[in-house]
């Protein structure tokens, strides 16, 4: 069934987002319209200056507002200690563990020739260039545990290696407090070939 064409339009307008079907796409239009109309404008106004005034920093390509980002601009981070992930989330995900003080690069994907996405597209050449730059002395390749991440850690740790700096990799495994009954066998395999000696 269609509505009036603005109704549409709305509906349509949230199916952009990742998750989002029709039926929740029609849930979350009505609400704004039935309920909430000052929360519609909010969101309106929000999304338009967020999209207006939101880039990328020039150092480590993350989402922000200025040229270069409060993490790069920080004088306190550790300049020769670069980890690499896929999307600007990861870098709030390793900020919020508290544990992590160099800087990033966000790659804003990962390879996959089947989409058309190869090392161009994510910015590959744009890390080299900026390893070359600076003296970075460890790359952490801190890509998802997909076989696209895997392929994307893959090819950049045999770029990073000819320049003759040290690359490690996140581990992945077993979960803090988690059981080994309920985890799945391929992070049990991971956990098993990245062990390391108790000293």
């Amino acid at each position: 069934m269609t509505y009036s064409p603005l109704i549409d339009n709305l509906v349509d307008a949230f199916r952009c987002l990742p998750g989002i079907g029709p039926k929740s796409a029609q849930r979350m239009a009505f609400h704004l319209l039935e309920r909430d109309r000052e929360g519609g404008v909010s969101l309106s106004q929000a999304l338009d200056a967020a999209m207006g005034g939101v880039g990328r920093c020039k150092i480590c390509r993350t989402l922000t507002e200025q040229d270069v980002c409060t993490l790069c601009g920080d004088p306190k981070r550790d300049t020769s200690i670069v980890c690499v992930v896929e999307t600007p989330v990861d870098v709030l995900a390793l900020e919020l563990s508290g544990s992590y003080t160099g800087r990033y690069f966000v790659l804003m994907g990962h390879l996959s020739p089947i989409d058309g996405i190869g090392p161009d597209e994510i910015g590959i050449s744009d890390l080299i260039s900026r390893l070359q730059e600076n003296t970075t002395r460890e790359v952490i390749l801190a890509t998802n545990p997909t076989v696209e991440g895997e392929a994307t850690a893959f090819y950049i740790t045999e770029k990073v290696k000819s320049l003759g700096i040290t690359v490690s990799r996140i581990a992945h495994g077993v979960p803090l407090g988690g059981e080994l009954e309920y985890v799945d066998s391929g992070t049990l395999a991971h956990a098993l070939s990245g062990r390391q000696v108790v000293e």
